[in-house]
């Protein structure tokens, strides 16, 4: 029976190329979006077309009755051994002063609450105690985390200050139920998310800036999280990897 995995955000940037890497190491892939459904749906069809699994699955992350059918209509790939929180947003960059309580509120909803109900959701599917079979998460965070993203998003740095916290926490708190949590802490990877903040060429123009020298690429979280997710990272839980060019 197909081993399946959720990924939220799954129909462009790193949660597409997850989503894909995914299918070629034998993953059953449901893919969630939010809106967009002909993107999430090509990427079901690259999978299909290449012999794998895959579901497109509407759903709106900060929405508890959405997140429990989006687990519910996973359920139909098989039984759920791995989840990718991947889910999030930015909005156009602006100083704390200048925020709207608008904006905060939106970009926690998402980034924050969204992640700790997949999160939670995720535990309750796998854990042994409750029927499930185990298995792997892994929580898409940001090195912003650290960095602060002054001036700019210091709103979704601290959103993803959460998940880091979160990615410790819960670590310790499903050992031993056979699920281990890690994170991963992109950098500038050229995803059209900068777009959506109203900088298309952001990570291009600050990749440059990077002890690497340029933008990262999608496909290169992509591997770290397989990475997390397979049994050959079976001794690694409660870890942050930083994937930002040495920034």
């Amino acid at each position: 029976m197909s081993r399946t995995l959720l990924i939220t955000g799954a129909s462009r940037g790193i949660g597409r190329a997850t989503a894909l890497l995914a299918a070629e190491r034998g993953w059953a892939v449901a893919v969630n979006y939010h809106r967009e459904r002909a993107a999430a749906d090509t990427v079901v069809a690259q999978i299909v077309q290449a012999g794998g699994q895959a579901l497109a699955l509407q759903g709106d992350v900060s929405v508890e009755a959405e997140v429990l059918r989006l687990f519910d209509a996973a359920a139909a790939l098989g039984p759920l051994r791995g989840v990718v929180v991947n889910a999030g947003i930015v909005a156009p960059p602006l100083p704390l002063m200048d925020m709207s309580a608008e904006r905060l509120e939106r970009i926690f909803r998402v980034n924050v609450l969204g992640s700790y109900l997949t999160a939670r959701e995720g535990a309750r599917r796998m854990a042994k105690s409750r029927g499930g079979q185990g298995g792997a998460m892994v929580l898409v965070s940001s090195i912003a985390a650290s960095l602060g993203a002054a001036f700019e998003y210091v709103d979704y740095a601290g959103a993803k200050g959460a998940l880091d916290v979160l990615t410790r926490g819960l670590a310790k708190e499903l050992g031993g139920e056979g699920i281990r949590v890690n994170a991963v802490r992109p950098g500038l990877i050229d995803t059209e998310i900068h777009a959506s903040g109203g900088q298309p060429d952001r990570a291009e123009r600050l990749g440059r800036t990077t002890p690497l020298g340029r933008a990262g690429r999608a496909e290169e979280v992509a591997e770290a999280i397989l990475w997390l997710l397979d049994d050959k990272a079976s001794y690694t839980t409660g870890a942050l990897v930083d994937i930002a060019g040495g920034r």
